[in-house]
């Protein structure tokens, strides 16, 4: 318990103590002026725990007095017990500060001794007028109170008169969940050995951090990165039905983190390679529907609008056919035209220009499909003036290879 902490505990049973003895005074009072009208009692002043009453049976004594009596006894009787127990407390206080800073120092020192130590942003914000800790300099807890015994606000100078500990927690990175997260996030941009590696540091530690969404939304982007460079079926297959279920675990804990379902559509749209027909038209609506609830929570992220504008496209692209299949199957068929296709890809690059050769590829198919061949002969240059560095780039180039010539590009 904090220096300040036990202070406030002290003066309020202090406090409680004063009310006590002042009823106690008031009833003595008042019992020295009655006790002579009032049969079957006297006073007994060789009472080991104090002064008390003593009952003695009296034929005039009714025995509602009586029982008033005895609930009178047992009140003082208390009252001695408490003013021992002060008396103790009372000698226990000269040692209470000494103890108080042996508990802070053995705490500081654990810390210390832990590398994975960190500060939070909690701790930074906490209010000037909680007196926490030691004071630098051997500061008494008496400095921290005001005349009338109240602990109270910090001032600058105060605040510039932290303890070493202080400083140094404050001074101490993120925490372990903050540094592995941090860490995740650059593998996710490395090679596929360094994607690997974020999938097995996130495996490692799911039981630890299993409960955190922000864990869980960047597991289920490692078992989509891991798909995309795994070579066997069985394991592409293996890492989308995780995935997938990762991702509705992550927004089941987290309805209102974006990354999770926006991480969770992906997934979904990916299991449309391994299931069947039933499963990937309803996969289709899953999709939908959480990229529209991560466009909400979250408007001005590319990536949301990039992945809406690929499903509008593809759903416009349905044939009779498979319209009428989804329509048996659901009762209402997916809707969406080039028109909404194209202002989901215009999206993202009024959000982040330049954001990806397959996003101008796509904007070059769209305006093809709608007649403006001009248009789509720019947005097929600018998607040959991107380097191929990813696979998506890679995929980008053999899309565009084939539209290009088609446009006299």
């Amino acid at each position: 318990m904090a220096q300040a902490d036990s202070k406030v505990l002290v003066l309020g049973a202090l406090a409680g103590m004063a009310g006590l003895s002042l009823a106690a005074v008031c009833y003595r009072g008042f019992r020295t002026r009655r006790r002579s009208s009032w049969p079957g009692f006297y006073l007994n002043s060789n009472n080991e725990q104090g002064a008390g009453l003593m009952l003695v049976d009296g034929p005039g004594l009714p025995r509602g007095q009586v029982e008033v009596l005895e609930r009178l006894e047992a009140l003082i009787q208390c009252v001695s017990e408490l003013k021992e127990e002060m008396k103790s407390l009372k000698n226990a206080l000269p040692t209470l500060q000494d103890q108080v800073r042996e508990e802070l120092r053995g705490r500081e020192e654990a810390r210390r001794a832990s590398p994975l130590h960190r500060s939070t942003p909690t701790r930074r914000k906490r209010a000037a007028g909680t007196v926490t800790g030691a004071r630098a300099g051997g500061r008494s807890s008496e400095e921290a109170e005001s005349e009338g015994g109240y602990i109270t606000a910090l001032t600058d100078s105060d605040e510039e008169e932290l303890s070493d500990a202080q400083q140094s927690e404050e001074e101490q990175p993120a925490d372990q969940l903050t540094v592995l997260l941090e860490r995740i996030d650059c593998l996710h941009k490395g090679t596929d050995s360094e994607k690997r590696e974020s999938l097995s540091l996130l495996c490692e530690h799911r039981e630890e951090f299993g409960q955190n969404s922000a864990f869980l939304w960047r597991l289920t982007r490692a078992h989509c990165d891991v798909h995309d460079i795994s070579s066997t079926l069985e394991e592409r297959k293996n890492h989308a039905e995780t995935g997938k279920k990762i991702g509705e675990e992550a927004v089941s804990l987290n309805p209102t983190c974006a990354e999770s379902h926006q991480w969770y559509a992906i997934m979904c749209g990916i299991m449309a390679e391994y299931d069947t027909v039933q499963n990937k038209i309803k996969n289709g609506y899953i999709f939908k529907d959480h990229l529209d609830k991560a466009i909400e929570l979250k408007p001005h992220d590319p990536m949301s609008y990039y992945l809406l504008g690929r499903w509008c496209y593809a759903v416009a692209q349905l044939s009779w056919l498979e319209r009428k299949v989804a329509a048996t199957l659901f009762g209402e068929p997916p809707s969406a035209t080039v028109e909404d296709a194209l202002k989901n890809f215009l999206k993202v690059e009024e959000i982040h220009p330049a954001y990806s050769k397959l996003n101008y590829v796509f904007l070059a198919k769209c305006y093809k499909d709608l007649g403006q061949r001009d248009k789509a002969r720019k947005m097929c240059e600018a998607a040959c003036s991107v380097k191929v560095v990813s696979k998506e780039d890679e995929e980008a180039q053999k899309e565009l290879d084939l539209l290009a010539p088609a446009l006299g590009v």
